[in-house]
C-alpha cells in the first residue's frame, strides 16, 4: 500500500520520513493535513519541535520496528 493510505494509522506512532532531497527525519507523526503532516521530534536535552513537512516534499513515511531486544542467558 502507498505511503499516503498507511499513514493515518500511524498518528501518535513513531515513525521515519523519508524526503525527496535524499534526507529523512523521524518523531511522533501528530497529525495530518490536506497540504503537510505535523512531526513532533526531538532537539536536545528537554526540547522537542513539531515541524511540518509538505506532503510533495515526502518520499516515504515508515512505522519504527518494534525492539526485539536478545534475552539475557540464564545461569
Amino acid at each position: 500500500m502507498p505511503w499516503q493510505t498507511t499513514m493515518q494509522y500511524l498518528i501518535n506512532q513513531p515513525v521515519g520520513v523519508s524526503l525527496t532531497d535524499g534526507t529523512g527525519v523521524s518523531g511522533i507523526l501528530c497529525t495530518i493535513t490536506h497540504n503537510e503532516i505535523y512531526l513532533l521530534e526531538y532537539l536536545y536535552h528537554t526540547q522537542f519541535a513539531l515541524k511540518h513537512y509538505p506532503l510533495y516534499r515526502i518520499r516515504d513515511v515508515l512505522p519504527f520496528p518494534s525492539c526485539n531486544a536478545p534475552t539475557p542467558p540464564l545461569y
